[in-house]
């Protein structure tokens, strides 16, 4: 940044403004406004500090991805990382709220916010996707890759303790259970889809058999409820028994990127092709209320489809970006035809679920912004 210090603990003056949705009226703040890709963390966690002081999100306007933070609604910024590039959708908060656990390269780190020290977790000969922590804090896991061979890494948050568990496919947001950190629900690429195992890698099972042509995606946990919830894109938004593998529809519509309520009563999602906005879902109607209009582009050509990517796909893909060493086409780097993640709003709640995060490349390029949710809904 031509003119300001960067660099582990350097401060940036507020970026903060704050407008009205014309569409619905909700209040929203925009707290980033740099020429750089800016975003919260993955749909899958929040991006809030538990006390709802300050806001975790990836920045690239040092020239590589590093991990900041922001106050909420107005504050400074200031950057929490400077050494070699983290992976942009990895940082995941520690419940305390007093760490950012984080990937960068084939390692996991654990950064302190106060003192900005950083202590390695576990090492890994390979690349580590999105990072995600059970309830409790107590572990980590990890897509990984290395060489054609795929899978998870899971481990204790106290060093020491990791075990990597290999898979036939890509694996991608693998996640605990937030009522049992024994399960791991976890995507595979290409389908079917959803798989669990145990945390010590046992009793690994599909979850749902179905081919290419049944676009399921983003699933997640229905909150306690401890069952899931998942788009079947771009016709519907489904839940699954975690018991008897039931499913029923909640909603019949384009919902994409999806984030249930702690309690599993409501669920957050934005939309595409076309986007509707961002919805708030009630589980057990189906009813839903437009809270904003992101306007982002909603990269990537697999949107336009109705069906996973395939060989041909890929191969396209390959050409055009070059980038086979990538994880999957959803991990792929932000120069790449099938993974442009930042367009993407991936909505998450607040600790109070009075707020929402979300990313948006409405102005050019993509931003941090702040929705605040209006009562009564």
């Amino acid at each position: 940044m031509k003119g300001m210090t960067t660099g582990k603990g350097a401060l940036f003056p507020s970026e903060h403004t704050v407008f009205e949705d014309e569409q619905t009226g909700a209040r929203v703040h925009q707290l980033t406004n740099h020429p750089s890709i800016n975003h919260p963390t993955y749909f899958l966690q929040s991006s809030f500090t538990p006390d709802q002081e300050a806001l975790v999100f990836a920045s690239y306007r040092t020239g590589q991805a590093q991990l900041f933070e922001v106050g909420v609604f107005d504050g400074e910024i200031r950057q929490l990382t400077s050494d070699g590039p983290i992976h942009p959708f990895s940082p995941a908060i520690a419940p305390d709220g007093e760490s950012v656990y984080f990937v960068r390269g084939g390692s996991v780190f654990v950064i302190d916010r106060d003192s900005l020290g950083e202590r390695l977790i576990a090492e890994f000969d390979g690349q580590l996707g999105e990072c995600s922590l059970s309830r409790d804090g107590d572990w980590f896991v990890a897509a990984c890759k290395t060489g054609q061979q795929n899978g998870v890494v899971v481990g204790h948050t106290s060093a020491g303790r990791q075990q990597t568990i290999p898979f036939d496919r890509t694996v991608i947001h693998p996640q605990f259970s937030p009522v049992d950190s024994e399960w791991i629900e976890f995507a595979a690429d290409p389908a079917p889809r959803m798989f669990r195992m145990r945390r010590d890698g046992s009793e690994i099972e599909c979850l749902y058999e179905h081919d290419n042509d049944e676009f399921v995606v983003h699933e997640t946990f229905l909150g306690d409820t401890g069952d899931l919830v998942f788009t079947v894109w771009p016709r519907a938004l489904k839940r699954m028994s975690w018991e008897t593998r039931a499913i029923h529809t909640i909603a019949e519509f384009n919902a994409w990127h999806i984030t249930p309520n702690r309690a599993g009563t409501k669920i957050l999602c934005d939309t595409n092709q076309p986007d509707i906005g961002i919805q708030l879902v009630d589980v057990a109607t189906g009813d839903r209320e437009t809270l904003c209009y992101p306007q982002s582009s909603n990269g990537g050509t697999q949107w336009l489809t109705s069906r996973y990517a395939v060989a041909e796909d890929w191969a396209a893909a390959r050409a055009e970006a070059d980038k086979d060493k990538a994880l999957s086409w959803m991990e792929m780097a932000v120069d790449t035809v099938y993974g442009p993640q930042w367009t993407h709003p991936h909505p998450s709640f607040s600790p109070d679920e009075s707020m929402i995060a979300f990313a948006s490349d409405r102005s050019g390029h993509t931003q941090v912004y702040v929705v605040e949710i209006p009562a009564g809904i």
